[in-house]
């Protein structure tokens, strides 16, 4: 079977389900029909699943690339939610599949089920009882917390019929967090890139939105910029700007805005806040996009008396002492850099500040950052002197080794630069003057490496960020 007409099928396949469940819920609500039970028995909901079949006479080859391959015959499989978003995807996966192995592949009905928010319109819900929505839930197909897990990235999977999972995610699984990407951020899914660019200060989104809506009125690959709202301007928007900085962003916990590109490899930046908890919670549902990479740009805690005020903190290894992802990647368990990232970010920062050799080096300094979930660390130093001193850290601060474990865990390449903005060991702390001074030097400067470092990786060829060192022993073939 061709790709084209893989895809066709999944779309065919997913379209049928949607309207079929969105018709039956405009019937419910509006003249009080029940779904058809037979129609139901048959699939009329279900998601579509891609069966891919690899039984060779002779052994596996041994293909050293990190994706799109097999480690051992069998029969893979995977339900697929959003195929027309998802194709650009799934036509990267799926082409080194046909084209290196003798498999055969199907498209056919699954019996996991669309649960009825996935599809549901807002203007459904405009005139109906919220006292009503326990009666849908009892005809409908709906959300179902058990069926909804990360077995599979975590290597707790087992399947119950000898089938291998085709890839890291299920459709019930990624439709639970495309919905909780829009709730989050207040964006559409469907706007979100392949770069992403996180944050725990607005002010870097304010100098982001200055450059993007300059960018875009500029030739070359970016169409527009979309923040929280539905706000979304073009190159020709009148007060652009104007009506990006007026989006309701404070209505969303975790702000996006994204700079798109047709082909959907432009840049999203998101303010996810303070906190590895929010850090855990957006890189969760983010991974299901399967973005290229992700990379960390804030501030932090300089830990090193020979750092000044607005050097950077380029991130080689992090001290774990955040502690939400414990239970499912112990803090033992090392995270290692990805080189490539760690290049693209120095290269970067040299192009930025014009810097290079020792005097780039007395600015921007590589080694351990350390990740706390206490805010107050300061209160309690004395307990945690000697273990910041053995990982010979440089920095500290909130989000950065959370946002690094996930993306090692949820196999999306990662990378941290962070800037120093105080040095609480040392007395160097923020007093209101000279921390304003210090936002409205460093944070433009700071937010144009992190989005060079992206543009150099896009123009390289993302290929060579997907290294092995993120994949595990039975990984699945789908990146």
């Amino acid at each position: 079977m061709k790709i084209d007409t893989i895809i066709d099928e999944l779309k065919r396949s997913y379209e049928t389900s949607a309207t079929n469940l969105k018709n039956a819920l405009r019937d419910f609500v509006e003249h009080g029909t029940l779904p058809d039970k037979d129609a139901r028995d048959a699939g009329a909901f279900c998601y579509p699943e891609l069966v891919v079949r690899y039984h060779p006479e002779a052994s596996v080859p041994a293909i050293s690339r990190s994706f799109g391959k097999f480690s051992e015959p069998g029969t893979y499989a995977a339900t697929i939610t959003q195929p027309t978003f998802f194709e650009p995807y799934l036509r990267e996966q799926l082409t080194p599949l046909l084209q290196d192995y003798d498999v055969e592949v199907e498209v056919r009905k699954s019996s996991s089920e669309i649960p009825y928010p996935y599809v549901w319109e807002a203007a459904q819900g405009e005139s109906i009882d919220l006292d009503r929505s326990g009666e849908i839930a009892r005809w409908f197909p709906s959300p179902t917390l058990p069926e909804i897990g990360d077995e599979v990235a975590d290597g707790e999977y087992v399947s119950p019929d000898g089938i291998k999972p085709l890839s890291i995610f299920d459709a019930p699984r990624v439709d639970f967090s495309l919905q909780r990407l829009k709730h989050y951020t207040g964006t559409p899914f469907e706007h979100f890139q392949s770069y992403l660019l996180f944050t725990n200060y607005h002010r870097y989104i304010d100098a982001f939105a200055e450059w993007a809506v300059e960018r875009i009125q500029q030739p070359g690959p970016y169409e527009s910029l979309s923040a929280c709202g539905n706000v979304e301007v073009f190159a020709d928007t009148p007060d652009a700007l104007e009506k990006i900085r007026n989006a309701p962003w404070r209505r969303h916990q975790m702000p996006a805005y994204h700079l798109r590109r047709k082909d959907g490899q432009g840049i999203t930046m998101v303010n996810i806040g303070v906190g590895p908890s929010n850090a855990k919670t957006i890189t969760d549902h983010l991974a299901v996009l399967r973005p290229q990479c992700w990379i960390m740009v804030g501030h932090c805690g300089g830990l090193r008396h020979s750092q000044r005020i607005g050097d950077y903190a380029l991130a080689h290894a992090y001290l774990r002492d955040d502690n939400v992802l414990n239970d499912v990647l112990p803090s033992d368990i090392p995270v290692p850099p990805i080189a490539e990232i760690q290049v693209a970010l120095q290269r970067a920062a040299a192009e930025v500040t014009g810097e290079e050799g020792d005097a780039l080096k007395s600015r921007l300094r590589t080694g351990t950052v350390v990740t706390t979930d206490d805010r107050n660390w300061e209160l309690r130093f004395t307990k945690s002197a000697k273990r910041f001193n053995l990982s010979r850290a440089i920095a500290i601060d909130m989000e950065s080794a959370t946002i690094a474990a996930n993306g090692y865990r949820l196999r999306v390449p990662y990378g941290t630069l962070l800037c120093v903005s105080d040095k609480p060991l040392h007395g160097e702390i923020k007093l209101p003057g000279a921390a304003n001074a210090f936002y409205n030097r460093a944070i433009g400067e700071h937010i144009q490496i992190g989005i060079r470092t992206l543009e150099r990786i896009a123009e390289d060829g993302a290929e060579s960020l997907h290294s092995r060192k993120l994949r595990s022993f039975d990984e699945p073939p789908f990146r």
